[in-house]
């Protein structure tokens, strides 16, 4: 057999290896509701490929799936996104983003396991979605942060607005991002980190 027309068998790219000077890997998730855009987020943030399940959306989700307001939504995230950033030389965060609809909250379970912390997406637009999605958290105590995806159709509140309207506690930061932005997601993950630094430095109750 010609060994030039055999396949041969590579390992990771040099820029998926971990640095050789992280010291700490910390597992941080994603969540949302349907269409707010996790999947983005995962993708611009990430210095490796990202893992992504996105498949593409048919009938079967037609009277299941609520696309009011996302009409044009074409794909969704059917199991979850995996990708990776460095924050610095020795802290790397491992991020996994969640499926946004109902029927497939039942691997939630899973990936909220050893999370250290999450991020909420939030689209303004339909605010609704989200409620389900912090009541799981809080009821796993699981810290988290609120970012505001800023689309460019979503009506804009002040944050003392969006707060009461999602029942917020005030120690929970709420940030806007644009999460097809590297920079702004990665402000996003750097808000997050900064809240689970506050809350390790409080008191035990």
């Amino acid at each position: 057999m010609d060994s030039r027309n055999c396949d041969t068998v590579t390992g990771p790219r040099t820029a998926d290896l971990l640095p050789d000077t992280a010291a700490m890997a910390v597992k941080v998730v994603i969540v949302g509701g349907f269409g707010v855009g996790k999947t983005t987020m995962v993708g611009s943030v990430s210095e490796i490929r990202p893992l992504t399940t996105e498949e593409t959306m048919t009938q079967a989700g037609v009277g299941v799936d609520d696309l009011a307001g996302i009409e044009r939504k074409t794909s969704t995230t059917v199991a979850m996104d995996f990708g990776r950033i460095s924050i610095n030389a020795e802290l790397v965060l491992y991020l996994f983003g969640t499926p946004g609809q109902e029927r497939f909250w039942f691997l939630w379970n899973g990936l909220f396991e050893g999370a250290l912390g999450a991020v909420v997406l939030v689209d303004t637009r339909r605010l609704e979605v989200s409620f389900e999605v912090i009541g799981r958290l809080e009821d796993r105590g699981v810290p988290f942060v609120v970012a505001v995806n800023t689309f460019p159709e979503s009506p804009s509140y002040p944050t003392e607005e969006l707060r009461a309207a999602l029942d917020l506690p005030v120690e929970v930061p709420i940030v806007a991002c644009d999460a097809r932005s590297r920079e702004s997601s990665r402000d996003v993950l750097l808000a997050l980190m900064h809240h689970l630094y506050n809350l390790s430095a409080q008191p035990a109750r």
